[in-house]
């Protein structure tokens, strides 16, 4: 006897809702039914094992197309429904939360809410696509079998049925095509086999569908004839993941071949790792390095992201929780046991599991990184071209959270040896009586070379690393030091390279010479201070930075609109020619001195890179003193 009951008022509201089609990605519908049926035959497996009046089977699961009715079918021989589980698991939604959820998308009048993954509403997905839903199954533990039936609307129907064998057979409805969707779709071979192997690839147990085969008839005359063709019954899923297989079992050569199609690549990867980690939380984890970014790598509308599997079921493409922005170039998937199938991106944030996941695997990451500087510096060098930017800026980062984890793996252009190398390499060149780590702001080593407070670390033999990204000297700020070794830039700090009579020499004549660097400081506009320079050895002055903002500091930031101008400081070498006609031209030419005052000023504001404020006269001076 057919009986007919009322939905639940939520779940009404949820059928109500994908009717109505407010998410997006209706293809999820196929996901959700395979993977509800491998539940089925998961738990009728566990039934065999502890019960012996159930037998086990040839597992399999079956997606069949109808393309004259329009139907798809779903078919499990699992452990199947009684009549109360059918009332209680498809009548309902059973999960707290559910209630309240529906209430805030209502509230909210959000149009494209993301309902698949924010509670147990699997088999619902149907009505996404169906018109109408019927369930044809028989429970392991009930010798009677029933029929579901439902559209989606206010009540379903269950009546008992014939059925031989244990399972479900979920039989679809789908909807008449509109200009916007398109469900007979569904129904097509490409289409069934693109989805199981999309969503479904690692399910444990075959997933069957009808495949086209052509017939090889040698006879048939080819220029008149259509070919022959049969369907046979194919398995479409894999089954087993690689990143399931004991690392032993799996060759190099498999894991590039499973990156460059699973992540649609020509090369092979930098690197690969491969984790398999059992535990509080269970979870594999298969990462790969791409050997070039891929091309929409520094696009906005590129997205962080691993893949994120729950038992070998395909959940997100891009779960930005599982790892760090700095780490965004690794492409790679995780999939654990200890997730709910359901989850969603709100869970996702919040979730224990994900944030000690994430966690172990950016250490592992990093550990990789770290091993390939030390036994194969080629390898790393080509992988720190493309992304050593990332690690900067990973380093540079809430300031400077993540200093202890990635320093060690910063590599700069040392002006000795021209080569990238290591602060820890760096520090154990350092020469005899080198206490500090010299830096200077450059695009290379000619550029460095230019500089003139190079002048004094090459004579004493001192190597200087050269910083040519926009995010060094900020990364370097937020270092301060490395092995109790503090950083100095050349360009800005006391360098105390000097003996330290001929120190004491320069305040003495800094006193005697007062008036002078006053006169100096007055000719010139913009600068802080005009001071004698216990850095210079050859050239004749240089400018310096005074504070925390560096010239290079203050061009990235300029050029992200903030208004900063780093303190300048005009620095004189006394023991050069030029600073005794400076000291003569104020006694008999002052305008002739401030005019040469200011050549100089902007010849060393240009050496750093700083346009002159005022070129027009800037170019005025020098044609002047040169027809003088």
């Amino acid at each position: 006897m057919k009986e007919t009951k009322e939905f639940k008022t939520e779940t009404k509201k949820l059928l109500d809702m994908m009717i109505n089609s407010i998410y997006t990605h209706k293809e999820i519908f196929l996901r959700e039914l395979v993977s509800n049926a491998s539940d089925a035959i998961d738990k009728r497996h566990y039934l065999s094992l502890t019960n012996t009046s159930i037998a086990a089977s040839d597992y399999e699961i079956k997606v069949e197309a109808d393309k004259n009715l329009k139907i798809l079918t779903i078919t499990d021989n699992g452990v199947g429904m009684t009549k109360e589980e059918l009332e209680e698991h498809l009548g309902t939604i059973a999960k707290s939360g559910s209630k309240e959820f529906l209430e805030k998308i209502s509230k909210e009048n959000a149009p494209d809410v993301d309902v698949i993954g924010q509670f147990g509403v699997g088999f619902y997905s149907a009505f996404m696509v169906a018109s109408k839903v019927k369930v044809l199954t028989k429970s392991v533990n009930s010798d009677k079998a029933y029929l579901f039936e439902s559209e989606g609307l206010d009540s379903y129907t269950i009546e008992e049925a014939e059925k031989d064998d244990f399972g479900t057979v979920i039989t679809l409805f789908l909807r008449e095509d509109t200009e916007d969707e398109k469900y007979s779709e569904f129904l097509d071979e490409y289409e069934i086999k693109s989805l199981i192997k999309k969503y479904s690839d690692y399910i444990r147990y075959p997933i069957k569908t009808w495949v086209t085969k052509y017939d090889n008839d040698e006879n048939d005359d080819k220029e008149n004839k259509e070919p022959h063709t049969h369907l046979e019954l194919e398995t479409i899923n894999s089954m087993l993941p690689i990143w399931k297989k004991n690392k032993n079992e799996v060759k190099p050569e498999e894991l590039n071949e499973f990156y460059k199609n699973k992540f649609m690549d020509y090369q092979d990867p930098i690197t690969s790792i491969h984790l398999n980690v059992e535990g509080m939380i269970t979870y594999s984890a298969l990462l790969f390095i791409p050997r070039k970014p891929f091309y929409d790598f520094y696009a906005d509308r590129n997205e962080k992201g691993l893949q994120l599997y729950t038992k070998g079921v395909f959940i997100l493409d891009k779960c930005k929780e599982l790892i760090p922005d700095y780490l965004r170039f690794v492409k790679g998937l995780v999939d654990s046991a200890d997730l709910p199938l359901n989850i969603s991106r709100e869970m996702l944030q919040e979730d224990r599991a994900i944030k000690k996941i994430a966690s172990n695997v950016e250490k592992k990451i990093l550990s990789e990184l770290s091993n390939l500087l030390k036994n194969d510096r080629d390898k790393y060098l080509e992988f720190f071209k493309d992304y050593g930017l990332n690690l900067k800026y990973g380093l540079y980062e809430n300031m400077g959270m993540k200093k202890d984890e990635l320093k060690d793996l910063i590599i700069l252009r040392s002006f000795n040896e021209d080569k990238l190398v290591s602060f820890a390499e760096y520090v154990e060149k350092m020469a005899e009586g080198q206490k500090d780590i010299y830096y200077a702001v450059a695009e290379n080593k000619e550029m460095a070379s230019r500089l003139p407070q190079m002048d004094l670390l090459v004579k004493k033999g001192y190597d200087c690393l050269i910083l040519s990204d926009d995010v060094d000297e900020f990364m370097i700020q937020v270092l301060k030091e490395y092995d109790g070794k503090s950083f100095k830039s050349i360009n800005k700090d006391d360098l105390n390279l000097i003996d330290e009579e001929e120190s004491k020499k320069i305040d003495e004549l800094k006193e005697t010479k007062k008036d002078l660097l006053t006169e100096v400081k007055e000719s010139i506009t913009g600068v802080k201070d005009v001071v004698l320079s216990k850095r210079l050895v050859d050239a004749p002055c240089c400018v310096s930075a005074e504070g925390e903002i560096s010239f290079e500091m203050e061009k990235v930031l300029k050029a992200q609109n903030h208004e900063v101008k780093a303190e300048r400081v005009f620095e004189l070498n006394p023991n050069h020619p030029i600073f005794a006609r400076i000291e003569d031209a104020f006694k008999n030419d002052k305008d002739y001195a401030k005019k040469l005052v200011n050549i100089l000023y902007n010849q060393a504001l240009l050496q750093e890179g700083i346009l002159p404020d005022d070129p027009k006269s800037f170019s005025m001076d020098i044609t002047e003193l040169l027809l003088k």
